[in-house]
């Protein structure tokens, strides 16, 4: 078993503004890059959500790490049933489409949908070949809930990556609502040979969803950990760092902890992805939770 922790983005503005992880030294981005990977040997690449990381991107981040570092990447927005800007997209595709729009993937013409899965696919290259790649994660938008269409777009997505591993994150309970959909759920992740995630998040919100805590794939588990601050989890937030604003405690942790070590036990490579991400809770976090997990073993 190889225990993967770390954070979800590593230039979070609130981050760099508390001046609490990195040093005074660190002040390109090439330098918080290594200094990051000098703390933590898993990151799950946020910024690929927004946009297509250009390969040059991709290659400085396998070039700026050690090896042993794995990078998680967030699959594209389009690709998971959220509205996107055609801002966000590459310039010649926003041309053609027009800037300003806000679309959904199936509002898009198939051959600049197939070219945005291409490019999409060749910014994985440089992790990948570089051995510094681990999960293409897809957050699937509140809105997918569980329907024929939804698992026939899943489906559709794993066939655009051929020879990745894919982790999928509900975020519409109807895909837990009850222990036969559940059961559900967790056979069809097995049968496609994908990652279920274990969420840890807020409740009480209509789309807070439970944690489940299964594997569905032999080699992976993976963890996300949204923080509990369940007020802001349903109000309008400016950025995923209100929306997230949240410490775990220490009793949190080690509960957690407890429920996920057997599980890390099972596969060869655990993930935990702390993604409360205010300034620098989630380091410090994920540092204590990497401690409580190593003692357990």
């Amino acid at each position: 078993m190889t225990l993967l922790v770390g954070t979800a983005s590593w230039t979070d503005k609130t981050l760099l503004e508390s001046g609490r992880f990195y040093p005074e030294s660190a002040k390109s981005p090439e330098a918080r890059l290594r200094f990051y990977a000098s703390q933590f040997n898993l990151v799950e690449v946020d910024t690929s959500y927004y946009a297509i990381p250009s390969v040059t991107t991709a290659q400085h981040w396998a070039e700026r790490t050690p090896p042993g570092f794995v990078f998680n990447v967030k699959a594209f927005s389009l690709f998971t049933g959220q509205w996107t800007s055609t801002d966000v997209l590459p310039k010649d595709i926003k041309l053609a489409l027009g800037a300003g729009r806000r679309m959904v993937y199936k509002d898009m013409a198939m051959e600049l949908r197939e070219e945005l899965w291409r490019r999409f696919a060749a910014c994985l290259v440089p992790l990948r070949v570089n051995n510094k790649l681990g999960l293409v994660h897809f957050q699937f938008s509140p809105r997918v809930f569980r329907h024929k269409a939804a698992i026939e777009h899943i489906e559709h997505c794993l066939e655009h990556l051929p020879g990745h591993t894919l982790s999928i994150e509900f975020r519409n309970p109807s895909w837990w609502e009850n222990a036969e959909t559940t059961a559900e759920t967790l056979a069809m992740l097995r049968k496609l040979g994908m990652v279920h995630t274990i969420v840890d998040g807020p409740q009480g919100s209509p789309h807070s969803v439970p944690a489940i805590w299964e594997t569905t794939h032999p080699n992976h588990a993976l963890l996300r950990l949204h923080g509990r601050n369940a007020q802001a989890y349903g109000m309008p937030a400016k950025t995923a760092a209100e929306r997230f604003d949240y410490a775990y405690t220490a009793d949190e942790l080690q509960a957690l902890a407890q429920r996920f070590n057997p599980i890390a036990r099972s596969v060869k490579y655990a993930h935990s992805v702390f993604n409360n991400c205010m300034e620098d809770k989630s380091q410090l976090n994920a540092k204590a939770f990497r401690a409580l997990l190593m003692g357990m073993n």
